[in-house]
């Protein structure tokens, strides 16, 4: 856990971004990027558009690595990449506890966070307790409560990533899963970091816009980019744009592993997927299907069965084959694959309700045009009959395709739909919503406006009758509201709809 200036100097020379080095001989008790983190000793790493003004006061900083001269009076590395540099220096300072740890990696526009808990809660299994979680909602280190916590980003930083890392294999982890986002490949926080395992489940525009990915090509050029760092790959035949994204992992791999719903097409007609599931049955509160073997592969005959799974939507089932194929490379028997999934639980993800008098409650962390549509057409199959009801709202200041993409879906699957503050950021929610609104098409959907999130939720109830479903789509259990920069405390969408369940029992509800 520490650094010396020769490390520090041979680490970027080793990745070609040492442009210039100090006359340093001197050991670092610390590193980070962060000046409210700084502590005495520290190896400073100024990132991004970082100002030696933030650094005004701050105690404790004896060395710095940036791109540009900032006039302090330290030992200063100048380099190419200053991300890139955090995630080579953090990698070290923590003694690269990737190498410490099974790592199997999830990419996709939607599901990711749903396969992750599909193969943490496998693998958690098939190594009694000692498998780690980072994904978009938690990130799990060990055993007990106080090793979880509420995640920030898809993919941390990689000075995070390294030092969770470092924490789970001090718990006795042998074992990872994670997410890993393509901002994650952009802004290089996993720059160097290699996979066991990489499964790329499926693509659609997303994340397109000023502050994030220029265009659609791009999004997908930086997705691709965790096939070149995984020792296997795992495909979905079955996605948008597979012979593409075939192509570049045969470029690397000579054996790409794939999986498709049985029957189904591929780009590829010629190519038998290596895995194939089909559907047995599909309810309101879990599903049931099957797994097979298609191609030789012995590393993947214990996934070969019927599986129960505790989640509702045959969409899910992709991401539970992506699950099984991923746990049965690292060892996984089919005891441990039929009970994880069999017991699985995601916060935020496909909770459903009954609601006396008022139909079925959803609640969804869905917050793209693939993973919303996928949940309301599986809804509207539900209940034929009934109306869906959707309460649904977009984040500020990114993802602005999202909301003609919303729209596009509400308008083929959604009867109405409560518009309302989803993560405003720096923009009014009501002009969010009018975007929204102004792009459906569908003249049969009613659309209702109310700005405060728990009180649209209540309006969506009041509007269900006995074989309606309300959908309640992209918070989930987030404990917060994104609102002019700050992080304001909110209950999550599916305390909300438990609150309404309950007033609805004792006769006590209102909108």
């Amino acid at each position: 856990m520490k650094l010396s200036s020769k490390q520090v100097t041979t680490l970027l020379e080793e990745q070609n971004l040492l442009v210039q080095e100090p006359v340093s001989e001197q050991v670092f008790d610390f590193l980070h990027y962060d000046s409210r983190r700084v502590k005495e000793n520290t190896l400073f790493v100024a990132k991004g558009a970082f100002k030696a003004a933030y650094l005004d006061g701050v105690q404790g900083v004896t060395g710095l690595v940036a791109t540009k001269d900032l006039g302090l009076d330290v030992p200063l590395w100048l380099v190419t990449d200053t991300q890139k540099a955090l995630a080579v220096l953090s990698a070290a300072f923590f003694d690269y506890p990737n190498q410490k740890l099974w790592i199997g990696a999830f990419t996709g526009t939607k599901g990711k966070t749903t396969a992750a808990y599909f193969a943490y809660n496998i693998l958690k299994e098939a190594t009694d307790g000692k498998t780690a979680l980072f994904s978009t909602v938690n990130r799990i280190v060990g055993p007990n409560p106080e090793d979880s916590k509420k995640s920030d980003l898809t993919t941390p930083e990689s000075y995070e990533l390294y030092k969770d890392m470092a924490r789970a294999v001090k718990k006795g982890m042998t074992h990872l899963v994670m997410e890993v986002s393509s901002q994650a490949y952009l802004k290089n926080r996993v720059y160097g970091l290699r996979y066991n395992v990489g499964a790329f489940l499926n693509i659609s525009p997303d994340h397109i816009g000023p502050n994030e990915h220029p265009t659609f090509e791009d999004y997908l050029a930086h997705k691709e980019m965790l096939l070149d760092h995984s020792d296997q790959v795992i495909l979905n035949a079955g996605m948008d744009h597979f012979a593409e994204i075939h192509q570049r992992a045969a470029r690397k791999h000579n054996q790409v592993l794939t999986f498709n719903r049985q029957g189904a097409a591929s780009q590829l007609p010629d190519l038998t997927p290596t895995v194939a599931f089909h559907s047995d049955k599909s309810e309101l509160h879990d599903s049931y299907f099957t797994a097979e073997v298609l191609v030789k592969e012995p590393a993947l005959v214990e996934l070969n069965g019927s599986y129960r799974l505790n989640l509702p939507g045959d969409f899910n089932e992709e991401n539970a084959t992506a699950a099984l194929m991923m746990t049965a490379l690292a060892g996984a028997k089919y005891d441990d694959m039929k009970k994880g999934l069999d017991e699985v639980t995601i916060p935020g993800r496909m909770l459903s309700m009954v609601l006396p008098g008022h139909g079925v409650a959803f609640v969804d962390y869905a917050h793209n045009f693939a993973s919303l549509n996928a949940l309301l057409a599986f809804a509207k199959g539900q209940s034929p009959e009934g109306q869906v009801i959707v309460v649904l709202g977009a984040p500020g200041n990114k993802g602005v395709s999202r909301r003609l993409d919303f729209a596009k879906v509400l308008s083929k699957q959604a009867d109405q739909v409560v518009l309302t503050a989803d993560d405003p950021a720096f923009e009014k929610p009501e002009d969010i919503c009018q975007t929204i609104a102004s792009a459906i098409t569908n003249p049969a959907v009613t659309i209702h406006y109310q700005m405060d999130r728990i009180q649209a939720i209540h309006e969506a109830v009041a509007l269900a009758g006995p074989n309606d479903l309300v959908v309640v789509a992209g918070k989930g259990e987030d404990p917060y509201q994104k609102v002019n920069g700050i992080d304001t405390p909110y209950i999550g969408d599916f305390a909300v709809v438990k609150n309404c369940q309950q007033e609805l029992k004792e006769g006590t509800f209102h909108a």
